[in-house]
């Protein structure tokens, strides 16, 4: 059974800062920041933060056997009370408590625990707060053994939390790299494991928006879940292995190895996403009078829109929407044109077809 969870910081920089950290951590700076520019390369960051929060929020759901589709993801924002499924509604509220936690870390330039708190809330829709009550244990999967029992005492857990703010937000505590200081961070915070339920969804949030504070993103788009959905047995064992036996170096090296690969596979995304875009851009341009900003805009911030989207967002009647709207799903150029119940829909074909490779990959 592994040691009493101790304060941060845990060992010696120079004992976290090996070479063959100092190697990787190289790579994944690099990656990192090349990500950084290709997203700030679109004038409109808000279609990154609305397609790809999803994305992540869809994985990370996944992460805990709540499992739902793109499809279905994209209905939901459209007719959220059409059939929504409970796994449809557990992503929102993902997405949900991702924007919260971005808005916050934004204004304030902190990541608190009283922001953490917030985002808590917005994920399970409640505010019970900080564990009270004791009994909490972590259990292996396949065995049903216990292997961890984190902090039990809620004074116990308020004091590793307040330590943790003070890690994240003060680098005269810790001056080692922010990406090596995010493997510490989750570490830190699923083995506090301070809520009776969604640790693993605000600790992966909690991931992205410390590259957010620390000015490695402008924006969240760096999400591990799909990495860590492709290695979960390998999370898991490693995240036990520092606490039994202080195994630093192999756990910071899945994390760097983590942000290295999702960064190069998130860059791929914003550029076809970016040349996607381009495209619709110059061609409706030049075959529609109707052509403007604020469409392109709608038609790639919502995957799939609706009439009353592009109502509201270009200040136009319905039935001048529809007529945009048909136009464009002529022929399935750039729009295919659904229905669910009486309600017709659009789908952005270059967009759709770009996450749903992303999703069977």
């Amino acid at each position: 059974m592994s040691s009493a969870l101790t304060p941060l910081p845990p060992i010696d920089a120079d004992q976290l800062e090996t070479k063959a950290v100092l190697t990787k951590l190289s790579s994944a700076n690099r990656y990192l920041a090349e990500l950084k520019g290709v997203s700030g390369s679109i004038p409109n960051q808000g279609i990154l933060i609305n397609t790809l929060s999803l994305q992540e929020a869809k994985d990370s759901s996944a992460i805990e056997s709540i499992i739902t589709t793109n499809d279905e993801l994209f209905k939901d924002e459209l007719f959220p009370d059409f059939a929504r499924s409970a796994a449809a509604k557990e992503v929102r509220n993902y997405v949900m408590a991702l924007r919260t936690g971005f808005e916050r870390v934004q204004k304030d330039r902190l990541l608190t625990a009283n922001t953490i708190l917030t985002i808590h809330a917005e994920l399970e829709r409640h505010n019970s707060g900080f564990r009270r009550l004791p009994g909490t244990e972590l259990k292996n999967e396949q065995s049903g053994e216990i292997v961890y029992t984190p902090p039990q005492k809620y004074d116990t857990i308020v004091d590793l939390m307040r330590n943790l703010e003070s890690f994240i937000n003060d680098d005269t505590v810790s001056d080692i790299d922010p990406l090596i200081k995010v493997a510490i961070i989750h570490y830190q915070f699923e083995s506090i494991h301070p809520f009776y339920d969604g640790n693993g969804r605000t600790g992966r949030i909690i991931n992205v928006l410390y590259l957010v504070l620390k000015e490695r993103l402008d924006i969240p788009v760096l999400y591990l879940s799909r990495y860590i959905i492709r290695t979960k047995q390998d999370y898991y064992r490693l995240l036990q292995d520092v606490r039994d036996t202080g195994a630093w170096e192999e756990w910071i090296l899945y994390i760097l190895t983590g942000i290295e690969q999702t960064s190069r596979q998130t860059i791929r995304i914003v550029q076809d996403i970016q040349q996607a875009l381009m495209t619709y851009k110059h061609q409706i341009r030049n075959d529609f009078r109707f052509y403007s900003q604020d469409l392109i805009n709608n038609l790639f911030f919502h995957p799939y829109t609706k009439i009353d989207f592009v109502m509201r967002d270009l200040k136009v009647s319905r039935l001048t929407a529809t007529k945009y709207l048909d136009a464009l799903a002529e022929g399935d150029r750039f729009l295919k044109k659904a229905k669910i119940g009486r309600s017709n829909y659009y789908i952005n074909i270059a967009l759709f077809n770009i996450l749903a490779k992303e999703e069977t990959e």
